[in-house]
């Protein structure tokens, strides 16, 4: 039978797009997984990116309950429709991508990311790297042909293959990036927690800091999924990593979500540093000429006078990509990128004297730790006193959870009449009482308000879960929680 991804999307209530695909683990049957993962290969087909003739096709996957059965799904679509599966197991996602585009062959993560383990997701790489935004219809618009005796009433397979054998190349690969770029006592005297929980790079993390001379100490591993969020942090992830700094043991702590590419980089203290702040850091230890990152960022950036270009983007990687490739074809020569999640990409080759760090432009959570720790060292200063260092702009943010996106959309579009006095006005009603008058506002992605007294409000649905988003910028970390609370008790409200 043929199917679209289209009617296929609307049935399951499995979001496809650039992003990858995203939704309910119930929801992300056998059936779905392989049509999309089809969808996506017969689109790099008709762009000419994939031929078939057994070309390979790498599959990792974080630890999720699911993802065994979701990369089973991905292996034997990429099988059925003439190419090879490369099982590399359970890795990080930009080791995944970095195998994917040293090998010039797709890569595919299954990972949910940050969110519950009851969701999962599939987020897709082409040979050249990322998809972007105009990759999107393509992929959303493709037909696929399905066996009709292959899934059952429950949209799994009727009958079960033995597993693909696993592959560790590209766990293998990562880790060596950066252990043949850095020296090997490069952390030499510096001592680090690693906050493992449930990471999927839990353990390759470790390798990369005791192989560079760190003195390091595995922390709180799991074996449950924990949906650590590296953009709005667990009350509980920020009591553990306080106490365990209390004991005076670590020049840091360091972690990273379920598929471990965006990193957590706390201080001495145990403070866990916000991404957008951990961002300029490593931009500051590579020596950037360009900094792609989104509008929601941390205006430090700028404020600090460390870089040649800032160029703003609309959230999400696939724009930071975008924003990157034009940064270096219009001549920057150390092009790199940020999110708010801390997620770093870098878009150009890094060399120091014989050697060199590829780029990697997708996020990564292992040079951001590496990046401050070795600016830290460098400068003979502490994490705090990096941080210390950069004007005095702090960010927060949080989410309502279980928020539809038809709702968040409602309410961003009260704010959105035609008329920037009449909007200024309805913003002042219900947010004047927390950061005073409107100055501008800014609807690059969602809504951005600048207010005269120069605080934050950034109000956004989420792009890839049923959550509303708050971010929000003062003169004081304590100042910036205390907004992104009160604005988003008047969204629940």
């Amino acid at each position: 039978m043929k199917i679209s991804i289209q009617d296929l999307m609307a049935r399951s209530g499995v979001a496809f797009g650039t992003s990858g695909a995203r939704g309910l683990a119930t929801g992300m049957t056998d059936q779905v997984c392989y049509a999309y993962t089809k969808g996506f290969l017969q689109y790099l087909e008709g762009i000419g990116e994939l031929k078939r003739d057994g070309e390979r096709v790498a599959v990792g996957g974080d630890f999720r309950p699911s993802s065994d059965r979701v990369m089973e799904a991905v292996c034997r679509a990429a099988d059925d429709l003439g190419y090879r599966a490369v099982n590399c197991g359970k890795v990080p996602s930009p080791a995944v991508a970095l195998f994917g585009l040293e090998n010039k062959i797709p890569a595919i993560m299954v990972t949910g990311s940050h969110i519950p383990d009851d969701r999962n997701g599939i987020k897709f790489n082409k040979a050249t790297g990322e998809v972007l935004k105009e990759d999107e219809k393509g992929m959303s618009s493709q037909i696929v042909e399905l066996e009709d005796a292959m899934f059952g009433a429950d949209g799994n397979f009727a009958k079960a293959k033995a597993p693909h054998e696993i592959s560790p190349v590209a766990g293998e690969n990562y880790a060596m990036r950066y252990l043949n770029f850095f020296a090997h006592d490069a952390l030499k005297g510096i001592r680090v927690g690693v906050y493992q929980h449930s990471a999927v790079g839990r353990d390759v993390l470790v390798k990369i800091l005791s192989h560079l001379g760190a003195e390091v100490t595995p922390l709180g591993r799991s074996e449950k999924f924990i949906p650590v969020d590296t953009e709005a942090i667990r009350p509980e992830d920020v009591q553990l990593a306080a106490d365990w700094a209390k004991t005076g043991k670590y020049d840091a702590i360091v972690s990273a979500d379920g598929d471990s590419d965006r990193p957590l980089v706390s201080d001495e203290r145990g403070y866990w540093l916000r991404g957008d702040v951990a961002g300029i850091l490593c931009a500051k230890f590579l020596a950037a000429d360009s900094v792609s990152t989104p509008v929601s960022c941390n205006t430090a950036v700028e404020k600090c006078g460390w870089f040649k270009e800032i160029r703003r983007t609309r959230i999400g990687s696939p724009f930071v990509v975008s924003s990157m490739i034009q940064a270096s074809a219009a001549g920057a020569k150390r092009v790199v990128g940020y999110e708010a999640n801390g997620g770093f990409l870098l878009n150009s080759d890094i060399e120091t004297g014989c050697k060199k760090l590829r780029a990697l432009p997708t996020r990564d959570a292992v040079i951001v730790m590496l990046g401050i720790l070795l600016l830290a060292k460098a400068q003979g200063k502490t994490v705090s006193q990096l941080a210390a260092g950069l004007p005095a702009r702090f960010t927060a943010s949080d989410r309502l959870k279980n928020f539809a996106t038809e709702k968040s959309v409602a309410i961003l579009a009260k704010f959105n009449s035609g008329s920037e006095t009449g909007d200024k006005a309805a913003i002042g009603k219900m947010f004047g009482s927390i950061c005073g008058n409107v100055a501008s506002l800014n609807r690059t992605d969602g809504l951005r308000i600048v207010f005269a007294n120069e605080e934050v409000i950034h109000l956004r649905p989420s792009g890839n879960a049923p959550e509303f988003r708050c971010y929000a910028e003062a003169a004081t970390d304590e100042r910036a929680r205390e907004i992104t609370a009160a604005a988003l008790a008047k969204i629940a409200g």
